[in-house]
């Protein structure tokens, strides 16, 4: 087969230290995808295939891309067969052209077959989102803005999805409710004109909460509210959701000339085509949902 990448030559999209996904969370998700396809066997690789047959699979990039999943491959594999054994080419995190081997996978040949599916399906729709991600992420190079995910994930799949976002070089916002408190406009429409001291006292509760890794504060407007956020102690991240380049920029503005150091985040319709233009306002991070809920799994394919 041809296309392996020498390994110095690797180009490394995820930062240094990944944070490998928790297996524990993963392991009903792997358990649940493995009963749904071969829950009643597969009578085909059974009558094609001699019990004893041997054969190596080679995982194959289609298109150019960011690997994620080759992690939990080899735990899938061992759901069908404990003699199956993954060897990877490229790891996750790093970039794939195409035609490229990722892996070679190794052992019974009924069992490969039977488990082909389901280590496609993980891989390509990982592979999507971190690609999705890296997209992303060299869109602002050179500029001071990250880009963070959001809780617009697949139910189940949130362990994955985020690991996958951080394959391609992304952040994660929060992972679940608990993790954070975030003020939108929902939770505070009710505060009134005169809301910093509501909402100040709303933000000292939160931080008692020790899971609570950082508090933010959305706002809508910036002339008449920002002011006002920065002024309340223990807010750590305030979010500008759907505003204008001329807003974003005034917020920066806002924001620096108070001495604060709060940060901003832009969120809200952010695209490929818009989202240098967001980045170069100022802002510290964007937060894009469509690297989640709108990545399209890659092509990568399973040869013999």
């Amino acid at each position: 087969m041809s296309g392996i990448i020498p390994r110095q030559g690797l180009e490394r999209i995820a930062r240094k230290n990944l944070r490998k996904p928790d297996m524990s969370k993963i392991a009903p998700l792997i358990d649940l995808a493995v009963q749904e396809d071969f829950g009643h066997g597969d009578p085909t690789s059974e009558i094609t295939v001699g019990a004893d047959e041997w054969a190596k699979g080679h995982l194959i990039s289609r298109e150019e891309i960011v690997v994620s999943g080759m992690e939990i491959i080899e735990t899938i594999l061992t759901r069908y067969d404990p003699r199956l054994k993954l060897k990877m080419l490229i790891h996750d995190g790093e970039r794939a052209s195409v035609a490229n081997r990722l892996g070679v996978i190794e052992g019974p040949l009924r069992s490969m077959l039977s488990a082909e599916r389901v280590v496609l399906n993980f891989l390509q729709r990982l592979c999507g989102i971190s690609t999705m991600t890296w997209k992303f992420v060299s869109a602002v190079r050179g500029t001071k803005a990250k880009i963070y995910d959001t809780r617009k994930t697949m139910p189940g799949w949130r362990e994955l999805e985020k690991y996958a976002v951080r394959c391609g070089g992304g952040y994660n916002h929060r992972m679940s409710l608990g993790d954070a408190v975030m003020f939108k406009d929902n939770h505070i429409a009710d505060l009134g004109k005169n809301f910093e001291p509501k909402l100040a006292k709303m933000v000292q509760q939160a931080r008692t909460n020790k899971n609570v890794k950082f508090v933010e504060v959305e706002i809508d407007h910036v002339d008449d509210q920002l002011d006002r956020v920065l002024t309340i102690p223990g807010v750590d991240v305030i979010l500008l959701d759907n505003m204008g380049q001329w807003q974003l920029r005034h917020a920066v503005e806002l924001r620096n000339q108070a001495g604060k150091k709060p940060l901003l985040e832009a969120s809200g319709g952010i695209t490929l085509n818009n989202v240098l233009t967001v980045a170069s306002c100022g802002v510290d991070r964007i937060s894009v949902g469509a690297i989640t809920h709108s990545a399209v799994a890659v092509d990568i394919g399973l040869d013999r």
